[in-house]
């Protein structure tokens, strides 16, 4: 508790941003002219007692005092440690201050009153523990600073007050909560005061101090590993001098040198100094450092603004088209249209339209060995354009085309990418081989991602997932290649401009083998031109009688087979050179031929000398084919009935035996048919080569021409081939493949198709000399097909019956 009492007298003197509590000592400059005149003052005024100068000291805060001071005596007054004069003063108590007065000297005089404070004897519990805390918080924060000669002093005060007040001494309290301190007259509630500063200065010390520890360790750490690293430099360069390799230097900024220098579009330009930023703060053991130099040659490696001129000579282009393959107008015309377009683009400053420049994405679709791949090489060469070859045959990983993410390990650029890459330029011409050969599974589809590849409207923004910036692709000719149409997605067909390669016609494939492969073949043989000579006459035997297929694979085997044995022969002096092979050398050179047409056989031995057999036209993966269906009655006696197909059919093929079947039963008696038989006996149609699986509508008039002749008893004319679906009312409805049927027949040695009258436009894509030796016969009725196709009533003869 606190009284107030005993008014006094004194001097001020003024304690700008200071506070002394009661029990400080503490020295005074006497310089400041406030300071002389209150001490000079109290001097004066002590002179006619017996006691010690007294003066007032007061906390001057802004020119504003406080209501509450501390009477202090000067104590001693002389010289301070600089030399300058000054007195030792120390506080006594706590004053009330009231008004001014006056007295002797230039000081302020005011009266006050002095503030006697009371502590209760015995100290309650909860104060004893308080002076408990405050002496154990004092002590802690004092062996902080080493001042072991202050914690004996403090834990000698026994006085509630002196205690409280001793924390004037403490330089972490601010000067208001000094003036808190000063003006709190409850000795119990100062010390509380005095223990929150004191506790909340403690608890800013420690986390202080934490952090200051966890710099220091991070700091001591990092020096350390400044100290090993720069061994490790300095072991890394002695082992390079010592193994004659050059000094790479800082690598980051060999780095930074090449993307400024490089000829890089804006955004990648950013994207590189980023990434060679990141290479900067990466340390030598960090993963990720391989990982951007890797992404960094690759990006540096590709060429962003190479571009190959194109040769606008159109007809000189048109004339290479032609020298390296013969043929192949369809395609021949798309590029030459192509390349005539971008002439009139560039002479017109159109060059890059919205974005986008003018490139183009073809799919040639053919059987195998016609030359689609081969093409893609020519087209590049009457371009003037560089050429890369992608073979996507088995490809099932999502990420060989787009890229892998960079965070895997072996991260590569899609294969798109790699061929911009490999090529040198921007405008390439890219063969994306075997487009219809590419699968899916857990890793994802391939075609999907290249649906953005091949789309004319997105290309120019594709972004490859390990590159992570924009690639033009625009000016990119891609060419899609494929043996089967119906295995492409409907969406990435939908994104290619379709170009059918059918194969080739016998004079075409004479040609090919006389002017490209004999000259391939005599190199690799080991044959000069002038020794051996192979004429055109057995060149189309082997054409005709040794391969049957739409493409010249088989044809180039069998041209390497004949050189090989002359060459054979040569060596062992069986054979002079030079030497002209004619086509009454080929059997005794490579044997009997394997496809011998059934017009050439003799007429017993062809498969239509007896009734029930048909020649149909087909289209495989390896092109057009010939295909015959044979038809038989059961014997009545076996009791046998309905229709049984053989030769691994497809669910269309056997709907369309059904549909031939029951248009003959319903239309028998109009065809003068004895359809009697066909409710009596089982029919059975087969179709050879059953190893092979047939489906599709178009063999529907074989199978009705095949029963109908094992009814009639009348031969089916062994120069006939026929293609097209039936209806149950006998219309022959339209089929595909019209053109690849038509060289197939021609092939087979056939003079006379029966198509569908609807598939008569079709034949403008048949060439010329193909329609020559064709009759071709368009209907629109079965019966139409019947009058064509079966031998007259005179060759019949006894129907078979199947054992």
């Amino acid at each position: 508790m606190a009284s107030t009492s005993t008014p006094l007298t004194l001097p001020v003197l003024p304690l700008d941003d200071e506070v002394v509590l009661p029990g400080m000592v503490v020295p005074l400059d006497l310089s400041d002219t406030d300071v002389r005149a209150a001490v000079e003052a109290a001097q004066a005024a002590a002179r006619t007692g017996s006691s010690k100068p007294k003066v007032l000291l007061v906390p001057r805060v802004d020119g504003t005092y406080a209501n509450t001071g501390v009477l202090g005596t000067v104590e001693q007054v002389g010289r301070l440690a600089d030399g300058d004069p000054g007195a030792l003063i120390r506080g006594v108590g706590r004053v009330r201050i009231g008004a001014g007065t006056t007295g002797p000297g230039a000081a302020l005089w005011v009266e006050g009153l002095n503030i006697e404070e009371e502590v209760p004897d015995p100290l309650p519990g909860a104060v004893t523990e308080l002076v408990k805390e405050y002496k154990a918080l004092a002590t802690n924060w004092l062996k902080k600073r080493g001042a072991w000669q202050v914690v004996d002093r403090v834990q000698a005060i026994d006085d509630v007050s002196a205690l409280a007040d001793n924390s004037g001494y403490s330089p972490f309290l601010t000067t208001a909560q000094k003036i808190e301190l000063l003006e709190a007259a409850d000795p119990v509630e100062r010390l509380k005061l005095a223990t929150g500063h004191l506790r909340d200065h403690l608890a800013e010390q420690d986390v202080a101090e934490s952090i200051a520890k966890d710099v220091q360790e991070g700091v001591d750490k990092q020096q350390r590993e400044f100290l090993l690293r720069r061994q490790l430099d300095a072991v890394r360069k002695e082992l390079r001098e010592l193994n004659g390799e050059k000094d790479d230097g800082e690598e980051s900024d060999d780095y930074r040198t090449r993307v400024e220098a490089a000829d890089l579009p804006e955004k990648v330009r950013e994207a590189a100094l980023k990434e060679v930023e990141k290479l900067e703060r990466a340390s030598d053991q960090s993963p990720e450092g391989s990982w951007i130099r890797t992404w960094l040659d690759t990006v540096l490696e590709l060429p962003w603004n190479e571009r190959t001129e194109d040769e606008y000579d159109i007809q000189g282009a048109r004339a290479v088209l032609d020298a390296e393959h013969a043929g192949l107008d369809d395609v021949k015309e798309r590029i030459t249209e192509y390349l005539a377009v971008r002439k009139r683009r560039a002479d017109r400053g159109l060059g890059v339209v919205g974005g986008r420049r003018g490139g183009a994405v073809l799919a040639l679709v053919g059987p195998p060995g016609v030359g689609k791949t081969s093409l893609g090489e020519s087209v590049a060469h009457s371009m003037g354009r560089k050429f890369v070859r992608v073979a996507l045959g088995g490809v099932r990983d999502e990420a060989e085309i787009r890229g892998h993410r960079r965070t895997y390990v072996g991260a590569l650029p899609g294969r798109i990418v790699r061929a911009i890459k490999e090529a040198g330029s921007m405008n390439p011409v890219v063969l994306l081989d075997e487009v219809d050969k590419v699968g899916s599974d857990f890793r994802g589809d391939p075609a999907a991602a290249l649906l953005e590849v091949l789309d004319p409207a997105q290309n120019h923004t594709f972004r490859d997932h390990y590159l992570e910036v924009e690639l033009d692709l625009s000016d990119v000719v891609f060419l899609a290649t494929a043996n089967v149409l119906e295995a492409i997605p409907e969406a990435l067909l939908d994104r290619m401009e379709l170009v059918r390669l059918d194969g080739y016609t016998e004079d075409e494939k004479v040609v090919i083998a006389r002017d490209h492969l004999v000259p391939r073949q005599l190199d690799r043989a080991g044959l000069a031109a002038d020794e051996v000579t192979i004429g055109d006459d057995a060149l189309r035997r082997l054409a005709g009688e040794y391969t049957r297929e739409a493409g010249v694979r088989n044809l180039e085997r069998s041209v390497t087979r004949v050189l090989r044995k002359v060459a054979a022969q040569h060596e062992l002096g069986e054979r002079e050179l030079p030497f002209t092979v004619g086509e009454g050398d080929l059997r005794s050179l490579i044997g009997r031929p394997h496809h011998v047409p059934e017009s050439a056989q003799d007429p017993a031995e062809r498969r239509t000398a007896v009734p029930g057999v048909a020649t149909g036209l087909a289209v495989t993966g390896a092109g057009g084919d010939v295909l015959f269906v044979e038809a038989s009655l059961a014997d009545p006696e076996t009791g046998a009935s309905g229709l049984t197909l053989t030769g691994q059919l497809g669910d269309v093929m056997k709907e369309s035996a059904q549909i031939a079947l029951s248009f003959l039963r319903s239309h028998g008696a109009e065809l003068e048919l004895p359809v009697a038989d066909l409710k009596e006996r089982g029919a059975h149609i087969h179709f050879p080569a059953g190893a092979v699986p047939k489906d599709g509508p178009s063999a529907g008039v074989t199978m009705t021409t095949a029963l109908a002749s094992l009814l009639s008893g009348r031969l089916v004319r062994t120069d006939v081939a026929m293609t097209g679906e039936v209806s149950l009312t006998g219309r022959v409805l339209p089929i595909g493949g019209v053109k690849q049927k038509l060289l197939a027949a021609h092939r087979a040695g056939i003079s006379t198709v029966i198509i569908p009258k609807r598939n008569e436009a079709d034949l403008d894509d048949v060439p010329a000399e193909v329609l020559e030796k064709l009759d071709v016969h368009p209907v629109n009725d079965v019966r139409q097909v019947l009058e064509l196709a079966l031998a007259p009533a005179s060759a019949k003869v006894a129907v078979s019956v199947a054992a």
